[in-house]
């Protein structure tokens, strides 16, 4: 199943190349006054779920746009076509695929192609995490004061009243520096190979966070919700080493 979701999700990239240097104004709707989505981003899911209605053809499928199709496989499969939209819009080379397949609510393979920057982040149960066929793990860095982290604002874009800005001024001063892509899925799977230390956001949805989240946790990484729970994304996604969630993790008390 590796091998396939591998496979796909680097054809899907390609396709993304591809439609990025073509996009028009045309191309592009909102589905609220912030929050954008392009005609690709339906075309790439629509590849995908045909590829794997073709391979897998009695398996779920949770797509962002197409929402869910089928509840009666012990497989489902969680798709975000394209993780960052608006670098995407903006010819800018921060978004990914993501793809990650559960058995029965438990995740056993996910990838994450960010096809603009040539990285193909994946993990399989049993093999552990990778980064272009080389193994990954998460850094070693162990006080805030020496980490370099990442957040985001989906929040803001939902225009929600509790959002990621109270955090983020009580954070940042405690880390090296911060880091903004605009893809939670390239977040998390820079955790999960130890370019950044540590990773968190608000607001998010299950297909944003599916695939990145089981990478990082392969590659010896912690992944919770703001209270240290399963929770995630629901109430917040924290991740880091290790060494570094707890501290973390104080500062959403």
């Amino acid at each position: 199943m590796i091998e396939f979701l591998r496979n796909l999700i680097q054809k899907a990239g390609a396709i993304c190349k591809t439609e990025q240097r073509r996009l028009l104004p045309s191309d592009v709707s909102f589905k609220n006054r912030k929050d954008l989505v392009t005609t690709i981003d339906k075309r790439i899911e629509d590849f995908i779920i045909e590829n794997i209605r073709t391979k897998y053809p009695s398996h779920d499928i949770l797509g962002e746009e197409t929402g869910r199709s089928g509840f009666s496989s012990d497989y489902l499969w969680i798709i975000d076509p394209i993780d960052g939209t608006t670098s995407f819009l903006h010819q800018q080379p921060f978004y990914s695929i993501s793809i990650a397949v559960q058995l029965e609510g438990r995740p056993i393979c996910a990838a994450v192609f960010a096809p603009r920057l040539d990285e193909l982040f994946y993990a399989d149960q049993d093999l552990g995490a990778f980064l272009n066929g080389t193994p990954i793990h998460v850094s070693t860095t162990d006080t805030l004061i020496n980490s370099v982290m990442a957040t985001g604002f989906a929040c803001l874009r939902a225009e929600a009243k509790h959002n990621n800005l109270p955090y983020f001024t009580k954070i940042v001063p405690q880390l090296r520096d911060i880091r903004r892509f605009g893809s939670a899925a390239i977040d998390l799977c820079y955790v999960a190979c130890g370019k950044l230390d540590g990773f968190w956001e608000m607001n998010l949805n299950l297909y944003d966070i599916a695939a990145g989240a089981f990478i990082v946790e392969k590659a010896g990484g912690k992944v919770c919700d703001f209270n240290g729970d399963v929770y995630f994304p629901e109430k917040g996604i924290v991740s880091a080493n290790s060494n570094l969630i707890k501290q973390l993790l104080e500062n959403f008390k």
